[in-house]
């Protein structure tokens, strides 16, 4: 018994035991890195590799393929042509219905005002009766100003919430087919696709996989979206600081794309580009009294007759 518990017996088997011990802790070390390097990064690298693979994503990556092969068109053309379709197909109703409400804003805040000095008379005899302080009775007007406010959007469907709709659409498709190209572009998708776009182009970028090197494409996307900023600045009479703020946003969001697009594959500048002078496009239609009649938008009080004489008089002068 002596000898097998302290002699060679009772050490081999306390070395067996350690040694099982020392090969359970390494695979249980194995496992967890395997876990930790197998789990969603949380740096950025990490969440845009997640997103390039997600579903929409991939349906995108189909929708082009799909698109290429039924058309026959070469690849430039294709993205082209889908970044048309899409901007006419889903955008421009959105954008219709976007300036359908906001043309029922506009025309809200007269009688808003009318009602908001009532109502501030109102609350002003009430507070002498009652004895209200200024305080109590600025909170009894901001109040009952938003209920009457909130009631008015109801009576004539405008919400201002309902206008973030093509915002909301816009942006997550945007993303989606971008995050599609750039996986054509880098063979993420097949090696016969990137094969494709590496001969795909047209002009001076034949190489849809690589960036324009002329900055061709990037400084004419900057451009144009610089344009748009100015006509959509130029529509205003007046301008809140929210909207000051913004417009300038956008104008330096405008600026720092060029260089962007200088980094990514040509065929990601091209889509960005097709799809800023669609934008551009649709932006001129729906400044058209006849389009807007069409639409069935109402009239407001900063309508134009003769929108495009006042868009190139804004821009020139």
């Amino acid at each position: 018994a002596w000898r097998m518990r302290g002699g060679p017996l009772g050490q081999g088997a306390s070395r067996w035991r350690l040694g099982s011990a020392a090969v359970a802790r390494a695979r249980g070390r194995r496992l967890t890195v395997a876990a930790v390097s197998s789990a969603p990064s949380g740096s950025p690298g990490g969440w845009y590799e997640w997103l390039a693979q997600s579903a929409p994503v991939h349906w995108a990556e189909g929708g082009l393929v799909a698109l290429q092969a039924a058309s026959g068109l070469p690849w430039w053309a294709a993205i082209v042509c889908g970044g048309a379709v899409l901007r006419t197909a889903v955008t421009l109703p959105l954008a219709a219905h976007q300036s359908r409400l906001l043309a029922k804003l506009e025309n809200l805040q007269p009688e808003i005002k009318q009602l908001a000095e009532h109502l501030r008379y109102e609350v002003s005899v009430r507070g002498k009766q009652l004895g209200w302080s200024e305080k109590v009775a600025r909170l009894h007007f901001k109040k009952n100003l938003r209920r009457i406010i909130t009631e008015l959007y109801i009576r004539d469907n405008c919400h201002p919430f309902k206008a973030t709709l093509l915002v909301w659409v816009q942006i997550p498709m945007w993303v989606c087919v971008s995050l599609a190209l750039r996986n054509c572009s880098v063979g993420a998708v097949d090696s016969e696709v990137q094969e494709q776009f590496s001969t795909g182009g047209t002009l001076w970028f034949t190489d849809l996989t690589v960036p324009d090197s002329t900055w061709i494409l990037p400084v004419s996307l900057g451009l144009l979206n610089l344009l748009i900023v100015e006509i959509f600045a130029s529509q205003k009479l007046e301008f809140s600081r929210f909207q000051k703020l913004a417009t300038n946003f956008f104008r330096v969001l405008s600026v720092v794309m060029i260089p962007v697009a200088a980094t990514v594959p040509s065929s990601m500048a091209l889509y960005w580009l097709s799809s800023s002078f669609m934008g551009l496009s649709h932006n001129l239609l729906l400044r058209s009294p006849t389009f807007r009649q069409l639409c069935c938008m109402p009239r407001t009080k900063s309508d134009s007759d003769t929108p495009y004489r006042d868009i190139v008089s804004a821009l020139t002068t």
